[in-house]
C-alpha cells in the first residue's frame, strides 16, 4: 500500500484528492495537515465527509511513501523549506511553485501524456495547471508533428471553483451567477508552462473566461493550418493512442461529459484553412487532484487508470 500525507488539506483541491484516495485499492490514507484547521473533525470543512472520525493533523512524514501539497500558489516553496522533506518521500505538488524549468529543482513538469517514462522514475512532480492541462493536450500532437502553427487564438471558460474556495468581489456568488466575465486577458499565469510544453515559437493569444457554472473547463482553440482535418485526426488518433484519459472524439464534445471524472475529451472541426479544436476537462480534476492520482499511480508503479475510473455525473 501506498501511504499518503496530504499538506494543505481543507482546500477544493484537497477534498478531490480525499474522495479519490479514500477508494484507491493501493493507498492508505495517513494524515490530512491543515495549519487552519488543526485539530477539528474534517467533517466541519469537507461537509461531504460528516460521518468521518478523522481530524486534521500536523505534519508526520516518518511513515509516508509520498506527500501531496494542495496549497496556494507560492505558498509551496516556503513550506518545504521550512518543513523538509526526507529524501525517502515523493513529493506531488498542485501549486504552480515548480512548473517553469527556471524554478523546477528535481521537480519533473507531471503532464503525463508529454512525460509519461521521466514520470515513472521522478522523485518529485509539479502538477499543471488547469487551464494549462486544457490547451497543452488540444495541441501537443501538433507540436509533437513539427506541424503546430506560428500563432492560435484560444477562448477558455472555467467553472468557479478554479478560483478556490475564498470568495472574491468577482469569484462571489452574487456576481458569477447569470453571469460571464473575461479576465487576465493575454496574461493569464498558465501561458508560460504552456510556451515551455508547447514550445517557445507559438504565439497563443488566451482568453480566460470565468462561467456561472461550478465546475469544468471548455477551450476552444482557432488557427490556420494547411493540413486536411482527415490527417489531423489521424495526428490526434495516433498522438493519444496508449494514453487512456485523453479522448479524441468525432462528435462536439461538451462539460457534462468529463465533469467528475480525468477525462479530456477533444473534437476537431475545420473550414478551409480555419481549425476549431475544442477540449473540455474537469479543473477540479484532470485539471488538478485526478491528474495528481494519475502522477502518484505512475511514479509507485501502478496502472495508470487504477482509482481513477470514474464516470460523469451526465444527468
Amino acid at each position: 500500500m501506498i501511504k499518503v500525507g496530504i499538506a494543505g488539506a481543507a482546500g477544493y483541491t484537497a477534498g478531490e484528492l480525499i474522495r479519490m484516495l479514500v477508494a484507491h485499492p493501493g493507498v492508505e490514507l495517513r494524515y490530512l495537515q491543515s495549519e487552519s484547521h488543526r485539530g477539528e473533525p474534517i467533517g466541519k470543512v469537507h461537509r461531504d465527509l460528516i460521518y468521518s472520525d478523522r481530524v486534521f493533523s500536523d505534519l508526520d512524514y516518518t511513515d509516508i511513501d509520498v506527500l501531496f501539497l494542495c496549497m496556494g500558489h507560492g505558498v509551496s516553496t516556503r513550506f518545504l523549506q521550512q518543513n523538509p522533506v526526507p529524501a525517502s518521500v515523493r513529493v506531488i505538488d498542485l501549486g504552480n511553485d515548480f512548473r517553469l524549468k527556471a524554478n523546477a529543482g528535481n521537480f519533473v513538469y507531471g503532464l503525463p501524456e508529454r512525460n509519461r517514462e521521466i514520470i515513472r522514475q521522478a522523485g518529485r512532480v509539479a502538477n499543471p495547471g488547469c487551464f494549462a492541462t486544457a490547451i497543452e493536450l488540444g495541441l501537443l500532437p501538433l507540436a509533437n508533428g513539427g506541424v503546430l502553427p506560428s500563432c492560435a487564438s484560444a477562448f477558455g471558460i472555467t467553472g468557479a471553483t478554479g478560483a478556490g474556495q475564498q470568495p472574491t468581489g468577482e469569484t462571489h456568488y452574487s456576481n458569477r451567477a447569470q453571469n460571464l466575465s473575461v479576465y487576465k486577458v493575454f496574461s493569464h499565469q498558465h501561458l508560460a508552462e504552456i510556451r515551455e510544453t508547447l514550445g517557445e515559437a507559438t504565439d497563443i493569444a488566451f482568453v480566460p473566461v470565468r462561467g456561472c457554472h461550478a465546475r469544468g473547463i471548455m477551450v476552444n482553440t482557432v488557427f490556420y493550418s494547411d493540413l486536411e482535418v482527415g490527417e489531423l485526426k489521424r495526428l490526434y488518433a495516433s498522438y493519444y493512442e496508449g494514453h487512456p484519459f485523453t479522448v479524441v472524439s468525432d462528435e462536439p464534445v461538451y462539460l457534462k461529459q468529463v465533469v467528475n471524472t480525468n477525462y479530456c475529451f477533444i473534437h476537431l472541426e475545420q473550414q478551409g484553412r480555419k481549425v476549431l479544436v475544442t477540449s473540455v476537462i474537469d479543473n477540479l480534476l484532470k485539471g488538478a487532484s485526478g491528474q495528481a492520482v494519475q502522477n502518484m499511480n505512475l511514479m509507485f508503479g501502478l496502472e495508470e487508470t487504477t482509482g481513477l475510473h470514474l464516470k460523469a455525473n451526465y444527468f
